[in-house]
């Protein structure tokens, strides 16, 4: 993938990552998803604790495709020839003393946004998916106790050109003490 240039004449990893929502039809190596996992696995979490776990399915997996595709009602995602579900295990999590906050949605979310850089940069698109239906999902896949899916992330060779990015201003967003 090459490198893109913004007007600032630099390149910007969390420019470059857009909500994939159109694939082409290769599907990339298995060799390349695994190096995306492996790269995202290396996410930090709260004391190192690691409360999650991904599941990847693939383009053979037809029963678990159905159940992702069953359980979040938009058809794009079936375009997509991988999905790995990140999940939480909340029992592994650190949890904050001062109120009792588990932080296992936390750090999943950390691991699933750097699932999303390292696809980006091994040229790959990605999408979070968080609404869907966790007992449509749960009904065609089973997972292990206490394992919890949070985010589906579909991945694939993007289709098209990345949409224009609209943001708040930067000083509409930082708060001053």
């Amino acid at each position: 993938m090459s490198a893109k240039t913004y007007p600032e004449g630099e390149y910007l990893l969390t420019r470059g990552r857009y909500s994939c929502r159109t694939y082409t039809d290769e599907v990339p190596s298995a060799e390349l998803i695994r190096k995306v996992l492996d790269g995202a696995h290396y996410a930090p979490s709260a004391c190192n604790r690691q409360p999650w776990r991904m599941m990847l399915i693939g383009p053979d997996d037809a029963s678990a495709r159905k159940a992702v595709i069953d359980s979040y009602s938009r058809p794009w995602i079936a375009a997509a020839p991988y999905f790995v579900i990140v999940c939480a295990v909340d029992d592994e999590a650190w949890v904050r003393p001062a109120d009792g906050k588990n932080h296992a949605d936390v750090d999943v979310s950390i691991l699933a946004e750097h699932l999303c850089l390292e696809a980006t940069v091994n040229g790959l698109g990605t999408c979070w998916v968080c609404n869907f239906d966790p007992a449509v999902l749960a009904a065609g896949i089973n997972f292990p106790a206490g394992v919890r899916p949070v985010v589906i992330v579909p991945v694939g060779f993007p289709a098209g050109e990345a949409p224009a990015k609209t943001r708040k201003a930067l000083d509409d967003i930082l708060l001053h003490p």
